[in-house]
């Protein structure tokens, strides 16, 4: 019980209080919520300076051990009050404290250890001071009643303000050491009388706090009869401050489902404690299949952080790339620094050293799984690999592991399975110099491309890439262990380009390919194939140039106009029956309608070939019928 003593008296703040109290209250905290989660953190920091300082001084625990911090609402008083049986404030520490912004009492209390040499200090939230002032957020007056441990009963205090520039301190009896904070409530702001949307910011923010938050609430024992009994609302089970060897695997499979949202389990746990001059701890789970949420425009990567079990950060972008945007899970630091709001991170090395270590050691455990339990990282591959192959792009300093990463299908992989570079480079035959794919939209369109046919009579393997993003992808991996990547349907390869070299067919071919290419200005060369073994014809990009794959595209994302396509290269087979025919009859006469006919279907042929479409299926279809008629007749 609290009595009021005769020594009272008021002061002005020590600082321009209603400027400031205005920023902090409407610009500084983006979410009101805050305010709940900033009291019961400098209660925790004041259970846990008396935890220490009784070390040394057991007398101050007045034997009571039962710490605690108990929330009480009051709808007929409208207020809501926090407390603690913690180290409290003397009236000097209540004015030095309370009566001037920033100064933290935390701050000056961790000073003091480092200043004696303490080494075993312990671990608090509050560094700036101001988070008590968010409390006027929401209050429209806050009252604080506390006692130092150690001085006697009568020796308490009562600090009050309405936030205006003004407060009122006066000495008071106090039974129990520690602090009560009071928030009279704006009228607006009357959901915090609401023992559920209590529970819900509890949860929400602290959780995970090493002490019990305590309230009392009503049950209902039986019809009729009520009883008020005091229940703990945070959890207080954070895993991720306990070693692996202490967790079972049912303790992370329910963790990860109540912070991912998710109904499986996790393919792999990552769990580790960041040790140096930067220590944290990590909890981090890489899903078994592709989430919900990834489909959603509003979708936030990011992992939550803490600070000393205290929510700051429900999605912290900053510590991990993009393209691991799949991964949840938990960052603890003790010492990250954070800006006077504990909201936003300030620019600071330390976080990009922690990005680095966790990005690291998850891609670590992407290989472990890839190497040791393949089956579940075919499965986490299957659902996630498109997004873990953005990486390649972005993340230069991790391109080498994320190579080693990528799993593909190719030419000797039956449908469904898969090989890896390595795989791939250890089976290359020894004259092979370049690692060879294609792009298309689907395994069933691009390995009956023409464009292998050259492969496949060398008996080389090609990769099959047919995810969108590989377009983007693969240009960013110029080469693999010292192998240049190769797209089939762009350059030549240096095989190739030996095969033309032996044949004599250019000078034969020079005027009829100039003549073509006068009538086809869709292309931008017509030459000799050096990879064509069965077709007759067949379309490829200048190095450097639009892909037909990348074309089609950027057409669906309405980046490219189809009436502005790209003009590819048309190659021609200089063995095949059709082109040796059609060179004769150029030879015969070289103003026969026919050859611009002919020469136009073999262009539409490999327009097909390679997936897209022709401009005029009408002209089209006559040609092969003038065909066909001309073949029945004769």
């Amino acid at each position: 019980m609290t009595q009021t003593a005769p020594h009272s008296e008021k002061r002005e703040f020590k600082t321009e209080l209603k400027q400031l109290l205005h920023i902090i209250t409407h610009s500084l905290y983006s979410n009101k919520e805050i305010f709940l989660r900033e009291l019961i953190s400098n209660a925790s920091d004041a259970i846990n300076k008396l935890k220490f300082d009784s070390l040394q001084h057991e007398e101050k625990l007045e034997g009571d051990k039962d710490w605690k911090i108990k929330i009480s609402i009051d709808k007929d008083k409208n207020t809501l009050t926090i407390s603690d049986n913690g180290v409290g404030m003397s009236r000097d520490l209540a004015i030095e404290q309370l009566g001037t912004i920033a100064k933290s009492g935390t701050r000056a209390f961790l000073e003091s250890l480092k200043s004696k040499g303490a080494s075993d200090r312990p671990e608090l939230i509050g560094q700036f001071g101001v988070g008590f002032y968010s409390a006027f957020m929401v209050a429209d007056k806050v009252a604080v009643v506390s006692r130092l441990a150690g001085d006697p009963p009568d020796q308490g205090v009562c600090w009050e303000s309405d936030g205006q520039g003004d407060f009122t301190v006066e000495t008071v009896t106090k039974e129990r050491r520690g602090t009560d904070v009071t928030l009279h409530l704006k009228t607006d702001e009357k959901e915090f009388l609401d023992p559920y949307n209590v529970r819900q910011i509890v949860k929400k923010f602290s959780d995970f706090i090493e002490h019990p938050v305590v309230m009392d609430v009503e049950k209902e024992e039986k019809k009729g009869e009520k009883t008020v009994v005091e229940e703990t609302l945070n959890s207080r089970k954070a895993l991720w401050l306990r070693g692996k060897s202490e967790v079972t695997p049912e303790e992370y499979t329910e963790f990860y489902k109540q912070i991912a949202g998710d109904y499986a389990e996790p393919a792999r746990v990552v769990h580790y404690t960041a040790e140096g001059a930067n220590e944290f701890r990590v909890l981090a789970f890489l899903p078994a299949h592709r989430p919900m949420e990834l489909q959603w425009g509003d979708f936030k990567a990011g992992l939550r952080l803490y600070i000393q079990r205290v929510l700051v950060m429900e999605r912290c972008e900053e510590l991990l790339p993009p393209y691991l945007r799949f991964v949840r899970g938990v960052v603890d630091s003790s010492d990250l620094p954070l800006n006077i709001s504990r909201e936003l991170l300030q620019h600071n090395p330390l976080l990009g050293q922690m990005k680095k270590n966790i990005t690291r050691t998850v891609l670590n455990n992407l290989e472990d799984m890839k190497e040791h339990d393949y089956d579940k990282y075919l499965g986490f591959w299957k659902e996630l690999g498109e997004i873990l192959k953005e990486g390649v792009g972005r993340d230069h300093a991790n391109r080498d592991k994320l190579a080693d990463l990528l799993l593909f299908e190719s030419l000797k992989t039956p449908a469904g399975q898969f090989t890896t570079l390595a795989k791939y480079v250890e089976a290359m035959p020894a004259e092979q110099k370049e690692i060879v794919y294609i792009i298309g939209d689907s395994r069933e369109q691009v390995e009956h491309s023409p464009l292998l046919e050259s492969f496949r009579a060398r008996g080389w393997d090609v990769l099959l890439l047919t995810d969108p993003i590989d377009e983007f992808v693969i240009p960013s991996l110029p080469e693999y262990k010292g192998k240049k990547l190769q797209a089939a349907d762009r350059g030549e390869v240096e095989e190739e380009k030996k095969e033309k070299k032996k044949t004599k067919d250019d000078e034969k071919y020079k005027k009829l390919f100039d003549y073509l290419k006068s009538k086809l200005p869709e292309v931008s060369e017509v030459r000799l194939s050096g990879r064509l073994k069965e077709s007759a014809s067949c379309l490829v990009a200048g190095e450097g140039e639009m892909s037909a794959h990348l074309e089609r595209l950027m057409q669906r994302m309405g980046r490219v106009e189809e009436t502005a396509a790209g003009r590819r290269i048309l190659e021609l087979n200089g063995e095949h029956p059709a082109v040796v025919a059609l060179r004769e009859l150029y030879e015969k006469n070289a103003d026969d309608p026919r050859i611009e006919s002919h020469g136009r279907l073999l262009y539409e042929q490999a327009v097909i070939a390679e997936g897209s479409k022709i401009k005029d299926p009408a002209a089209f279809a006559r040609r092969i019928n003038e065909l066909l008629v001309r073949d029945a007749r004769a």
